[in-house]
């Protein structure tokens, strides 16, 4: 079906007397399909050839674009093929009407703009789409999961092998495509360049029961840790290469690496103590490895069910960090939330364009009553009465602190699911009420940006790239980073601009780390060498956001983007936060905090920027 949506001539106009009434006024058209897989497919099927009447029409809509094809089932039929790589499918409908509109209406591709692919810039890397390299990744952990089971060198076997991180299920901005040096010992051929960090997907792993599990958290963590290292010896054993220490074991096969961790059932009753305190407790390892796995299982039926889904996600988490919110809201918070608009589109049908998608996100985000209204996705209608009340009753539970402190509810953003009904898993922390307003706000103003472009499209300086360009210029301090010592430099939308402000700190960029290594014959010996500087889950962006947390958590709030971000916010806390003998302490100079701010960040930081003073009294 296809519906205009706007148009700039009177509502009289004759039909009968053509397009001529237009002029050089642009007409926008809106398109619904009746199938989304339909119009996925690349080849579309006409009549039989000894239907000679619908085979002459045929030919004289498609003209050169018609052609006589044999199909695998013996038939013969006139057809239409759109070639395309596999991440290009959603442009075929464009590419069908371009054809169309030229052919039988005399335009040039020059006339035709199309909306579909306007955001496709901000998930390509070098002119491709890492989702293709989807097939690989499957692949090479159906390689290590039958590996994995095959195990019989180690005291109880593993029955269960299950994929967590989001590349699995397709809602992964930038999937890791195959590393040359994580491969097994008969490598591929090096190239002459790689990337020096290579990142680990977490797959989860459980074991046939047994009675003999301890039932102390700590000894059960160092027995998960032991069977974990032999795990990691007995692949080694089997040509894979293994990185190992008490903390992790990373399997590196097939072009990619893999972070081993083990589920017990019996560790979701346990509670692990905070520090020395042993009155505060936090979610146990086992805990958020199920609500990982739940989620990981539904969200992956989900993009089963709707084929546009995880690109809207992609987006959606690229709009996320591009206006520095990573550090507040989880990548399966933002999964839930683009899950929600699919599963509730009403008064809409489910969105079939990954822009339509990301628009309804945005409306969503900034007009959902996030106060006083939880938000239920049932991805599998699993909710009965008892449930919605049960969800219900921890809603209100949660809002009680509104009472008492309007300005500070957990979780402000209220996300229940069959697997997490009280909210815990991804919310319960963080966004606060101050931040979802933010978010929401963003939301709206990049909503109202978007539906101009849609409408109009790009005029002066309000281009589609704007909407994932943050202005700098709202936070109180603001540290730049070197594009060039970044984890994955090529991720980097715009670089970053330096904001108005003192330039306190500037800082030279390191020559201890490149995210680049060569591997010709005179940068390495071979690939044992190269292997040895290939960096596992390294990213110097977190670890340098880690300290600076450690140091200095109650004196500013950092705003951060995880997918390719060179710039960090900061925006000074309330000193009422503070205690009261820190508050009684003598203010230290903003300039001087910078200062060491720029001494944490040394090689990485290449300037930090007072924007705004803090008003500490």
């Amino acid at each position: 079906m296809i519906r205009a949506l706007w148009r700039s001539t009177p509502s009289e106009w004759k039909i009968v007397e053509g397009f001529s009434e237009f002029g050089s006024s642009p007409l926008l058209v809106g398109m619904m399909v009746s199938s989304l897989e339909k119009s996925f497919r690349l080849v579309d099927i006409g009549p039989n050839p000894e239907n000679r009447v619908e085979a002459v029409k045929f030919r004289k809509f498609w003209g050169e674009k018609a052609e006589l094809r044999r199909f695998k089932d013996g038939n013969i039929a006139e057809s239409t093929v759109w070639e395309c790589q596999s991440w290009e499918k959603h442009t075929i409908i464009k590419r069908i009407a371009d054809y169309v509109l030229m052919k039988h209406l005399s335009l040039q591709k020059d006339d035709l703009i199309h909306v579909v692919d306007q955001l496709d810039f901000c998930l390509l890397v070098d002119g491709q789409d890492p989702v293709s390299s989807s097939g690989a990744l499957l692949e090479a952990f159906d390689t290590i999961a039958k590996q994995l089971r095959l195990l019989d060198d180690i005291p109880l076997k593993i029955s269960t092998v299950q994929p967590l991180d989001s590349a699995f299920r397709h809602t992964s901005v930038f999937p890791p495509e195959p590393h040359p040096l994580a491969y097994g010992r008969n490598s591929q051929r090096l190239p002459k360049f790689a990337t020096t960090c290579i990142r680990s997907l977490e797959v989860m792993i459980q074991l046939e029961g047994s009675g003999n599990w301890p039932l102390d958290p700590v000894a059960m963590e160092k027995t998960k840790t032991a069977f974990l290292l032999k795990i990691g010896e007995s692949l080694e054993d089997r040509g894979m290469f293994v990185s190992a220490s008490e903390n992790e074991v990373n399997v590196l096969t097939s072009g990619y690496s893999f972070l081993l961790k083990i589920f017990h059932e019996r560790g979701l009753v346990m509670q692990k103590p905070v520090g020395d305190d042993k009155t505060q407790s936090v979610l146990s390892e086992d805990k958020m490895l199920f609500q990982r796995s739940q989620h990981s299982s539904m969200i992956n039926g989900l993009h089963g069910r709707y084929q546009v889904y995880g690109p809207v996600v992609r987006l959606a988490k690229r709009w996320i960090s591009a206006h520095l919110f990573s550090s507040f809201i989880s990548e399966e918070a933002v999964e839930l939330v683009v899950a929600h608009i699919f599963l509730k589109p009403f008064p809409f049908h489910a969105p079939s364009s990954r822009v339509a998608g990301f628009l309804r996100f945005l409306r969503l985000l900034s007009s959902f009553d996030w106060i006083f209204s939880p938000m239920v996705i049932d991805i599998n209608n699993d909710f009965n009465l008892m449930d919605e009340k049960e969800i219900n009753d921890n809603f209100m539970l949660s809002r009680k602190s509104y009472e008492r402190n309007p300005h500070d509810i957990e979780p402000a953003m209220f996300l229940a699911t069959s697997y997490d009904k009280t909210s815990e898993a991804w919310t319960k922390q963080s966004p606060s009420k101050s931040v979802l307003k933010r978010v929401a706000a963003y939301a709206k103003s990049s909503a109202e940006l978007l539906t101009n472009l849609m409408l109009h499209g790009p005029s002066g300086e309000y281009t589609w790239e704007c909407l994932f360009r943050t202005p700098m210029s709202n936070y109180d301090a603001v540290i730049l980073l070197h594009q060039e010592k970044l984890c994955c430099p090529h991720h980097v939308l715009f670089p970053a601009e330096n904001p108005d402000g003192k330039l306190v700190v500037w800082g030279k960029p390191s020559k201890d780390f490149c995210p680049y290594m060569p591997l010709n014959k005179g940068a390495v010996k071979g690939l044992h060498d190269a292997r040895e500087k290939l960096l596992v889950n390294f990213d110097p962006t977190t670890y340098f956001l880690r300290d600076l947390k450690c140091a200095f958590s109650k004196t500013f709030k950092l705003w951060y983007g995880s997918v390719g971000g060179d710039a960090v916010g900061l925006t000074w806390e309330n000193p009422k936060k503070r205690g009261r003998e820190e508050a009684d302490e003598a203010a230290p100079e903003p300039t001087s905090i910078l200062k060491e701010v720029g001494d944490v960040g040394k090689g990485l930081v290449r300037g930090v920027y007072l924007v705004k003073a803090p008003k500490f009294q």
